[in-house]
């Protein structure tokens, strides 16, 4: 990994808005790549000092149309350069973004802009202002501004003009600088949960200049490093990144899922940020690559995979970075360190022979932020084996978002890191709120400079949130190690309780379980039952394969066959049961801290997987089980029926 230049300091500390990193930006790293879109008709390349001029021109084009400090701007859009320049635009000019994907849904789009008093709309272009349009008389709406170019309707009655447009007024308009301070709002993002409304989580400028600021903990980049940008820049996750990288010199390219493999060989970046759904398609990928391979080659990947995981193993030990066995002594440490040693020239010979070119294959990446969930055990080992960092870090959208982050130089797999810098983090009893001991489990409370100024018109869900003493309750549970680290170990709404009085997190065990190639997700149930239960919709290619090695007359349904096909399909025969029996009791039980109640005592097929699409995943691909139990209930009565 690069390691910053300190003849080169790029400290944005003592700043008291946002728009104010660009200029400086574009004075340090002036014709350097900032934006670029390769996908895009035609294809879209800006440096930092075009940037800033962009920014400012969009910002002194919206104050030429009407826009005052503080004014709610929606903006429903999607990841592009433009995306930025208007983001950015919006909040130079004074106002306040109101960001959200232009794809969700009418109604959640109506209510955010109905509930954010926004007073203008930026919008991707045509067809999302044509979604929108039976809401707006209804609306304060003023004005209307296109992303794309397309020549704005002359039936709509409201002021609407399209990018150039927009950008010649604030060419030929001055912008009048508008003070902003740490305190100062600078955007609303809604939060797409797994229930109820979205709320409104006001973010202030001193909320986005902490990760700015400190994300450097986690990357150090050199100007012109190469980002590779999926994730939806509206989200909050992605947003932080972008700002920091940018802040830093970093070139962001935009990719998407249609691209993004092609993208990773391409411009072969040296960092990205996703979510655990991301790099498991990766190490997917590399599995059906190796899968293909003849037996003999696949008979030698397994033996240098295994010794390579011995290798790491012990020299966690030896570094003191194993979760498990942070009480080791100095001999055990020493034994591990003399094992990893000896395991060493087996290891670099796997690196040379089989490592490097899967490392070649997912474009020689260096190093990956993983966030937005928890990171499946097998996949951190897999990509510390193979040679490509993963830095785990966590937050919410209400932390700006990110509070912990694994480090180049305290990288504990299983954890989420440490505090970032201007942070605090405490684990307290659920109940009596009381703080708990190191290494004792309960529910993880934050504070700390990124934490959010609260929720938009919503005191008593900012009260219920934040208590006096600025404490942010995440919702999530965990523990503290020796060293700071936090260990997230689930959801406190989403525990599941049996009813011998067992509280189970789920998502460690569908980890667990997704680690079988003929399971693509799964959803555990069981609440208040004698037993867990599982929703499982199955890889239908593998399986298929599995039926024809067998020889079996089976024939498989398709993902557009109906509840009653799946019902009557070959899915309910013995053998395949059997299969799936044998997968999760296998899974379950190598699973780390297994207890008997983690068993899976039944479970069901779902052959349509949870989408985004469907309502059944967020933006960042976690599964919104109240909504999954809600459409597959009476398939949940069943399996507990008898």
């Amino acid at each position: 990994m690069n390691t910053a230049d300190p003849a080169i300091a790029f400290d944005y500390i003592n700043l008291e808005s946002l728009p104010e990193v660009w200029q400086i930006a574009a004075e340090n790293f002036g014709d350097t790549v900032a934006l670029k879109d390769p996908h895009a008709k035609p294809e879209v390349i800006i440096s930092y000092r075009d940037l800033y001029t962009q920014i400012q021109q969009f910002a002194a084009g919206l104050q030429t149309l009407g826009i005052k400090p503080q004014d709610k701007v929606a903006l429903f859009a999607d990841n592009s350069p433009r995306w930025f320049i208007a983001d950015q635009g919006i909040i130079t000019a004074g106002g306040v973004d109101v960001v959200r994907s232009s794809g969700a849904e009418r109604q959640e789009l109506a209510y955010i802009l109905e509930h954010s008093d926004s007073t203008s709309l930026v919008v991707e272009n045509l067809k999302t202002l044509a979604k929108l349009s039976p809401q707006l008389a209804d609306l304060p709406i003023e004005l209307i501004v296109l992303l794309s170019d397309e020549t704005p309707p002359e039936e709509q009655s409201l002021k609407t003009v399209n990018f150039q447009q927009l950008m010649e007024l604030g060419k030929n308009n001055p912008l009048q600088p508008v003070k902003q301070t740490k305190d100062t709002l600078a955007t609303l993002i809604y939060t797409s949960g797994t229930t109820g409304k979205p709320k409104g989580v006001m973010l202030s400028h001193g909320n986005l200049l902490h990760q700015v600021n400190y994300v450097k903990t986690v990357f150090q980049p050199q100007p012109g490093d190469v980002l590779l940008s999926i994730l939806p820049s509206w989200h909050c996750y992605e947003r932080a990144a972008e700002y920091f990288f940018l802040a830093h010199g970093g070139t962001q390219i935009y990719t998407n899922i249609r691209y993004f493999k092609q993208d990773l060989k391409e411009f072969q970046p040296i960092y990205m940020v996703g979510v655990p759904r991301l790099w498991e398609s990766l190490y997917d990928g590399v599995q059906k690559l190796l899968n293909e391979q003849s037996q003999s080659q696949q008979k030698l990947v397994k033996f240098f995979l295994k010794q390579s995981e011995s290798y790491i193993m012990a020299q966690r030990i030896a570094d003191n970075t194993s979760l498990e066995h942070f009480d080791a002594s100095p001999l055990e440490r020493s034994l591990a360190d003399l094992k990893a040693g000896t395991l060493y020239p087996l290891h670099a010979l796997a690196d040379k022979l089989v490592y490097r070119k899967i490392r070649n294959g997912v474009g020689n990446i260096k190093a990956v932020c993983s966030g937005g969930g928890s990171l499946a055990k097998y996949l951190d080992n897999f990509y510390e084996t193979v040679g490509i960092d993963v830095f785990v870090g966590y937050g919410l959208t209400e932390t700006s978002p990110i509070t912990n982050a694994r480090t180049p130089q305290h990288n504990v797999r299983g954890s989420a890191g440490r505090p970032l810098p201007k942070t605090e983090i405490k684990i307290v009893d659920p109940q009596t709120r009381q703080e708990l001991p190191q290494g004792q489990r309960g529910l993880v409370l934050i504070r700390g400079a990124q934490v959010m100024q609260g929720y938009y018109k919503n005191p008593e869900a900012t009260a219920k949130a934040i208590d006096p003493e600025g404490w942010f309750d995440s919702g999530d549970l965990g523990l503290l190690t020796p060293y700071n680290d936090l260990v997230l170990t689930g959801r406190a709404k989403d525990t599941i309780v049996l009813t011998n009085g067992e509280n189970i997190e789920p998502q460690p065990i569908e980890d667990a379980c997704v680690r079988s190639i003929y399971i693509d997700q799964i959803m555990l149930v069981g609440q208040d039952q004698r037993a867990l239960g599982a929703l499982i919709v199955p890889n239908l290619e593998t399986l298929q394969q599995w039926i024809t090695e067998q020889k079996l007359d089976l024939k498989l349904p398709s993902q557009d066959s109906s509840p009653e096909e799946v019902a009557q399909s070959s899915l309910k025969e013995q053998a395949i049961a059997d299969l799936y029996r044998n997968e999760l009791n296998r899974e379950v039980k190598n699973r780390p801290g297994y207890r008997a109640d983690d068993r899976i005592g039944t479970f069901r097929f779902i052959i349509k997987p949870f989408s985004q699409e469907d309502g059944t995943m967020t933006q960042t691909f976690k599964i919104k089980r109240p909504v999954i139990r809600e459409k597959y209930q009476s398939l949940i009565d069943e399996m507990f029926a008898n």
